[in-house]
Parts: structure tokens; C-alpha cells; sequence
């Protein structure tokens, strides 16, 4: 249900409820359980009324319900107003607001779990991928393992608490609402002898075949700067080319033949790359590593979806507006190796490297 549509049913306005999605950070709240068999229904409520009204006794009323006559006559106390009137839906509010006692939040009582979550959040894991961690970390401990859900409640939702608010910035956007994200033409010109994504081997395609690449550079403060990224289809690896000096197509060319040189030839047979100026010397390294480069259609970034996402994960650690030339080597090889050593979903929660060093055994005995 969209919020307008929420608004209207409750009878507020949009701004009001948009208030009230951004209180609960944009979680949406889980509905009320029905009441047991041990607490009196609304039906039953309406019986005790319309008796109460012909004026039967708490026993007789008791027997109808097949309750016992104190349950009558503690709900007579308790849910009258003060006129010793007695309404059966004003009964039923009255109830559910008193039995409105959640259970603790796991996270708020379980110390070290608490410390667990907390540490995983600083070292860029998704709450996704924390849970995961935790099952495999500790599988026969049910007090150590937590639902992504459960995270996000307690670090959008503060009733729920446990977490602290400032761990957002930790998460993969830092903050809770998507934004439209829109990307600058500046990089966009004629670059000879393309050779199109449509022309790239089905084998590209369902990442059965190691070795494939996808390719593309994130953007610093006032399109001044740039880190290249190189991720592979198959595992996920991820490489980042240092561009301190510029991001012109020679930087951008001996960048890449200097990530890849170390890399065995069966894992060097593409890269897929966006239709960026910076890769007008595509030929070259074609000629230097034996990858054949293929160009996305513009405008088209899902069509290097694994690169698209890996850029994502990158900008917690390079945010937008800021200057990325300064960022040594040393410290992009760091930032690398903890992307390459987050387990991850579509890997069974493997890691890339895991998954890069058992394709680079298989090169070593072959």
C-alpha cells in the first residue's frame, strides 16, 4: 500500500503519515497479534455489555462465556469509565494498549551479541551478511544469531534500540531512503573501433566461465578525480586501479595492464567497461593483456550490474564530493581486501577471495 493510499484509509494527511514512516525509519511496524484464547475477545466484550445491560448477574454472565465469574468482574473494574459505565470497544482499546509490554530487543539485552553486530557494521558488512557470519560463526549458539530485520529495527526504529544511531553511516548508503542518483555526460565521446556488448560470447553471460571482468571509474569532487574499478563476474573479485595523476586514457590504460599483468590467462579473457572518453586506448590494452574489451550501450549501466553494485559498496568507503586522488595505493589495496573478504549472498556466503584462490589453485595445477 503506497503512503497516500495508508493516509486516506486512517483518515490523516500525506505529510502526516510521511511523518510517521520517517519516525519509524521507513520499517515498516509489524501488525498487533490476534489475542489468545487466554484474554476475552471482542465478541465476548459485546456479550457482557448487552447482559450487563438486561442486567444478569457476573455468575450468569460467566456461564454464557465459560469463563469464571472473576474474569467477569475484573473486566467490569477495570474497563468501566468513570461513571461505571461499561463500552465493549472501548474495553478492547483499553486492553491492547495495556498488553502493549514488548518483549526486550535482543540486541538491547544481549551484550555480546550487541559488541558482534556493532563490529561487523564498522567493518562495512551488510546486515544481511552479518547474520549470516553469526549462523556460520557460531551455529550450535541460537542466543548468537540475529535477523537482518532485527538490525535494521534497531538502528532505524530507536524504541527498538540495542544499536547506535550514528552505526548508519557504516551501512552501504548511510542512510535510510533511496535517492535518484544521475550521472554526468563529461566522460561521454567518440572512441574508436568499439567493439558492443551485444557482440560479447554468451559465456559472459551466465558467469559459468571465470575470467570475464566488468569495469568503470568512480567520480570525485567536481569530476577532478577517479579510482577504476575492476570486478570479476564469476567471484566477485574486486581491483581498484590507482589514478592519482589523472584519469586520462593513458593513466587509465597502464592502470589496468598493471592490475591484471599478475593474473593467469585463463582468468584474463574480457572486460566489459562503460563508454567513457578514458577508454579510448582500448585497443592498447587488448594488445598488452589479451582482453578483449566490450563497451556497454550508454546510458546503460545494468549492463555491467556486477560493477554497478560493487561502486555502490565502494562509496562507503570513497563518498560522493570528495577528492579521490588522495588515496595512497596502499590504502586502496586495503579497502579491496575487505571487499574481497565480505561473504556474500549470491556466493553461498563465500568470499570472492575464497572463491578467487580455489580458481587460481585449479590454474596452478593445470
Amino acid at each position: 500500500m503506497s503512503v497516500p493510499d495508508a493516509a486516506s484509509s486512517v483518515g490523516v494527511g500525506v505529510t502526516t503519515a510521511q511523518k510517521w514512516v520517517r519516525e519509524h525509519g521507513g520499517v515498516r511496524p509489524r501488525p498487533p497479534s490476534p489475542p489468545s484464547g487466554r484474554y476475552l475477545s471482542v465478541a465476548e466484550r459485546e456479550v457482557i455489555y448487552e447482559m450487563r445491560i438486561a442486567g444478569a448477574t457476573m455468575r450468569a454472565i460467566a456461564a454464557v462465556l465459560g469463563r469464571a465469574p472473576s474474569t467477569v468482574s475484573r473486566e467490569l473494574k477495570r474497563n468501566s469509565d468513570y461513571l461505571a459505565k461499561y463500552r465493549p470497544h472501548a474495553a478492547e482499546r483499553a486492553a491492547r494498549l495495556r498488553a502493549r509490554r514488548p518483549k526486550p530487543a535482543k540486541l538491547a539485552v544481549n551484550a555480546a551479541l550487541r559488541e558482534q553486530v556493532q563490529k561487523l557494521l564498522t567493518d562495512k558488512l551488510s546486515p544481511e551478511q552479518i547474520s549470516a557470519t553469526l549462523k556460520q560463526t557460531y551455529p550450535d549458539c541460537s542466543e548468537m544469531h540475529v535477523s537482518y530485520e532485527t538490525i535494521y529495527q534497531s538502528l532505524y526504529v530507536q524504541a527498538r534500540g540495542g544499536l547506535k544511531r550514528e552505526l548508519v553511516q557504516h551501512l552501504r548508503t548511510g542512510r535510510a531512503l533511496r535517492k535518484v542518483q544521475r550521472r554526468s555526460d563529461e566522460r561521454r565521446g567518440r572512441i574508436p573501433d568499439m567493439v558492443n556488448i551485444s557482440q560479447r560470447p554468451a559465456e559472459v553471460a551466465d558467469r559459468a566461465v571465470p575470467g570475464h571482468w566488468e569495469g568503470d571509474l568512480i567520480i570525485g569532487k567536481n569530476n577532478g578525480s577517479a579510482i577504476g574499478t575492476l570486478v570479476e563476474r564469476t567471484t566477485r573479485f574486486v581491483m581498484l586501479l590507482p589514478l592519482q595523476d589523472g584519469f586520462d586514457a593513458i593513466a587509465v590504460r597502464d592502470a589496468m595492464i598493471a592490475a591484471v599483468a599478475e593474473l593467469p590467462a585463463a582468468l584474463k579473457k574480457s572486460v566489459t567497461w562503460d563508454p567513457g572518453r578514458e577508454m579510448s586506448r582500448h585497443a592498447e590494452i587488448t594488445m598488452a593483456t589479451a582482453m578483449q574489451v566490450y563497451f556497454c550501450d550508454p546510458h546503460s549501466p545494468w549492463q555491467r550490474g556486477t560493477n554497478e553494485n560493487t561502486n555502490g559498496l565502494l562509496r562507503q568507503y570513497f563518498p560522493k564530493g570528495t577528492t579521490l586522488s588522495v588515496h595512497s595505493v596502499e590504502r586502496l589495496r586495503e579497502v579491496a581486501l575487505q571487499l574481497n573478504q565480505r561473504p556474500r549472498k549470491t556466493l553461498d556466503w563465500q568470499t570472492p577471495q575464497e572463491r578467487l584462490n580455489k580458481l587460481l589453485d585449479v590454474a596452478s595445477t593445470a
